[in-house]
C-alpha cells in the first residue's frame, strides 16, 4: 500500500501567516503541520508516500523532509500547479499508485484515533472516514439507514441529510487513478472525491468508519489555534515521528 498527502493550495485563509511559506509547514506546537498526516502513514506501516506540493514551495518540503530517510520512508515529489480538487491526487499520482491501494490523506489535517488496523486491514473497493460535526454543509458528508450501512454521500449540502463529515483521509484499491481521469470537473470547477465515493458506493464497495476522537482540518485561524492546543494536550505520545 502507498501513501498520499496532498499538501497544495495557497492557503488563503490563513493570510498573512501563508505569505511566506505553505499551511501545512505551519508549526502546530512543536512541529510543522504536516508531521501530523505523515505520522498517520507512517503508523500505518506506510513507507512510499507522495507529497503533492504547490510550484512556489517545493523546495521548503524538500528542505525539511528530504528523501524521507529520516523517517525510515521514501518520499516522492509531485507538482499541482492550482488547486483542482481532492480527486486530482490520484490524476498526478497515476505513476506512482501503479497497481497498489493507496491511502489519500491532507497535510492540514490532525487526527486522534489510531486508525492503523483499519488501513492495514483493507482489502479493496474504497473506505472513507467520517466524524460527527455541528457543521456538516462544510464538508462531504455520508447519510446512513437504519443498519449503519452508507446509503448516500453528497458534498456540501445546501439541505441537512447528516451530521456525518468525511474526514481528509481514504483509501481506495488501484481502480482509482482510471476513475480520477474520467471524473468530470464541477460547478466549482474541481475534480471531487465524492464523485469516485458515489461510483465505489453504487457498486457496494464503500466501507465508512467513523472515528471517536478529535479531527481538525487545521485550514483556518480558529480551527489552527485549537489544533495547537490540542496537539499539546493530546497529541504526546501518539507520534512516531
Amino acid at each position: 500500500m502507498r501513501g498520499i498527502i496532498l499538501s497544495g493550495g495557497s492557503g488563503t485563509r490563513l493570510r498573512p501567516l501563508t505569505k511566506i511559506t505553505s499551511k501545512q509547514l505551519l508549526p502546530v506546537y512543536d512541529k510543522p503541520m504536516i508531521y501530523y498526516p505523515l505520522n498517520t502513514l507512517i503508523k500505518a506501516g506506510i513507507k512510499e508516500i507522495l507529497i503533492i506540493v504547490a510550484p512556489e514551495r517545493a523546495g521548503d518540503y524538500l528542505n525539511l523532509l528530504g528523501s524521507g530517510k529520516e523517517f525510515g520512508a521514501s518520499f516522492t515529489y509531485e507538482i499541482q500547479d492550482e488547486p483542482r480538487g481532492l480527486a486530482d491526487a490520484f490524476v498526478i499520482g497515476e505513476n506512482f499508485i501503479d497497481d497498489e491501494d493507496v491511502v489519500l490523506i491532507l497535510g492540514d489535517n490532525i487526527i486522534e484515533d489510531d486508525v492503523s488496523d483499519e488501513i492495514k486491514s483493507f482489502k479493496g473497493g474504497a473506505k472513507a472516514f467520517v466524524k460527527k460535526v455541528p457543521d456538516p454543509e462544510r464538508f462531504g458528508v455520508v447519510k446512513f439507514d437504519d443498519k449503519g450501512k452508507a446509503v448516500q454521500v453528497e458534498e456540501k449540502p445546501s439541505k441537512w441529510i447528516s451530521d456525518h463529515a468525511l474526514i481528509g483521509l481514504y483509501v481506495y484499491d488501484h481502480r482509482v487513478v482510471d476513475l480520477a481521469k474520467g471524473v468530470k470537473p464541477s460547478q466549482r470547477g474541481e475534480l471531487e472525491i465524492t464523485d469516485l465515493h458515489r461510483w465505489y458506493l453504487e457498486k457496494g464497495e464503500l466501507e465508512v468508519s467513523e472515528i471517536k476522537g478529535e479531527w481538525i482540518d487545521a485550514g483556518t485561524m480558529e480551527s489552527l489555534h485549537r489544533a495547537q492546543i490540542f496537539a499539546r494536550e493530546k497529541m504526546k505520545g501518539k507520534m512516531v515521528i
